[in-house]
């Protein structure tokens, strides 16, 4: 695997350790929304890897569907991938303008989707975690 490739993994499983780890909290101390924004980030950098792997462009985008459309033109399987709602927690959760704490119930959703996104683009690797480290 090219180093650039496994670099963007790395960041990406580097998110979702900061979900999960937040996710070990008493549940009123959870903070929701940067447990979303790092699922967000998380899947954003894998679907990205898979576009360097591809060596497809993808500009500077946080925009998930987006990237999930480029990486079906490569292979159709990833128009079977669910993301829910976490496009929505790029920026707008970040911002006091746009206002809006997600519920425990949907930050444990959330870490839950990044981690079958995560699954699914190591299989597509064909590379385990533990290679990464």
């Amino acid at each position: 695997m090219k180093e650039n490739i496994k670099r963007w993994i790395i960041k990406a499983l580097e998110d979702l350790k900061i979900a999960k780890h937040e996710l070990t909290f008493p549940e009123k101390e959870i903070a929701s929304g940067p447990v979303c924004f790092h699922c967000q980030q998380a899947i954003e950098k894998l679907l990205k890897a898979y576009l360097v792997f591809k060596n497809t462009e993808f500009g500077k985008t946080h925009d998930l569907i987006y990237l999930l459309e480029l990486c079906a033109k490569h292979d159709k399987d990833f128009k079977n991938q669910n993301i829910g709602n976490l496009n929505n927690y790029s920026v707008d959760i970040r911002y006091p303008d746009e206002f809006y704490t997600p519920t425990v119930k949907e930050a444990k959703a959330a870490y839950e989707i990044a981690q079958k996104i995560k699954e699914y683009i190591l299989k597509k690797f064909n590379i385990k975690e533990d290679d990464l480290k």
